[in-house]
């Protein structure tokens, strides 16, 4: 067994939620979440941490000082840390108007303080808070330029509040936000913010979609009818892909993708998330994250202290077995085997 304890190794509460709906399915509480994350175990490793979505059914952004300090004790006594949030913008998109904006930057902000209390109680020692464009990509392409400098100067500002927490941002690229919906988008909209603690959230199921250029054929990376069974043109896809993303990766979602997009309830359609075992999946896992953990000498970034499976619009039976998180956290070690360290 390797003796890697870094990164650490944390489970995604918001697959409760996302997809879910009055048009879909129900939301799966947070407690049943922490609890399935805290019982998973494969040859005597536990998760370490949960990342969450600060976002309701499962929390009310301005939630008061007990019921976080509820919170913090449940996952301290369960031995679970918190790392990575995700800030509840989307009632704000960040190329819309100057109260749309503002709506954005004050719910970072909430989100910051929310995440500093956490820090406070002992539960949360790394660590980003997670935005998007909350923006459309048909929106944004309405004028690419004029909106791609709103979008910077919106996360400019988001940047300099959370600055004064402490804080970093992470931008997450996914094809269903405008302004980072392709990989180049992404790297234009990121250079264009020019603040030190912007960042990129690499999610191994939603980047493998850059590749094939949905929503922007002309940044597509693999050649039109690709076979996935040329692993070699695939790893070279990779390579540029994240010779361009990985500078800027602060926070690491490992997935698994089967090529298509999906959305189910009130969710875009994005890179599909598959379970860990998927048959159909295009990545081999271990073997992928690492053109994301290292970098192109082959040596270990350590850009960041956690990483977190990230699968989310699952029905709620699949979420309701034990045995879907214990296979999830069987993948993380795996990475962790492969592209781990040994710290403190």
């Amino acid at each position: 067994m390797s003796e890697n304890n870094y990164p650490k190794l944390h489970n995604a509460t918001w697959p409760g939620i996302v997809g879910k709906g009055p048009d879909s399915e129900p939301p799966i509480s947070l407690d049943t979440l922490i609890d399935f994350t805290a019982n998973a175990e494969v040859d005597g490793v536990k998760f370490d941490g949960i990342d969450i979505g600060l976002f309701e059914p499962h929390f009310n952004i301005d939630e008061s000082e007990d019921g976080i300090k509820r919170l913090a004790d449940k996952v301290g006594a369960l031995n679970l840390n918190i790392g990575s949030l995700v800030a509840p913008i989307w009632g704000g998109p960040a190329m819309g108007s100057k109260e749309d904006r503002a709506v954005f930057v004050d719910m970072v902000k909430r989100s910051c303080e929310f995440g500093k209390k956490l820090r406070n109680a002992g539960v949360r020692p790394y660590g980003i808070i997670r935005i998007d464009s909350a923006s459309k990509p048909e929106a944004w392409a309405q004028d690419p330029a004029g909106n791609t400098k709103l979008i910077a100067e919106t996360f400019r500002e988001a940047c300099d509040v959370a600055a004064d927490y402490g804080e970093r941002l992470a931008a997450e690229g996914e094809i269903c936000w405008g302004g980072m919906h392709s990989w180049k988008a992404m790297v234009d909209t990121l250079e264009a913010v020019d603040r030190p603690n912007i960042g990129f959230q690499a999610d191994m199921a939603h980047t493998l979609l850059y590749l094939l250029g949905y929503n922007a054929p002309e940044h597509r990376i693999l050649p039109e009818n690709f076979d996935w069974s040329d692993g070699a043109v695939l790893d070279e896809g990779l390579k540029k892909l994240t010779s361009a993303l990985r500078p800027w990766t602060i926070d690491f979602h490992v997935a698994q993708n089967d090529g298509t997009v999906h959305g189910t309830g009130s969710h875009d359609k994005t890179g599909r998330h598959c379970q860990a075992l998927d048959p159909n999946g295009k990545l081999d896992i271990a073997k992928h994250a690492g053109f994301w953990l290292r970098d192109e000498n082959g040596e270990l970034t350590k850009a960041f202290q956690h990483i977190c499976w990230d699968g989310c619009m699952f029905p709620n039976e699949v979420l309701m077995k034990q045995q879907t998180w214990n296979d999830i956290l069987a993948a993380l070690i795996k990475v962790r085997n492969h592209h781990g360290w040994k710290g403190a």
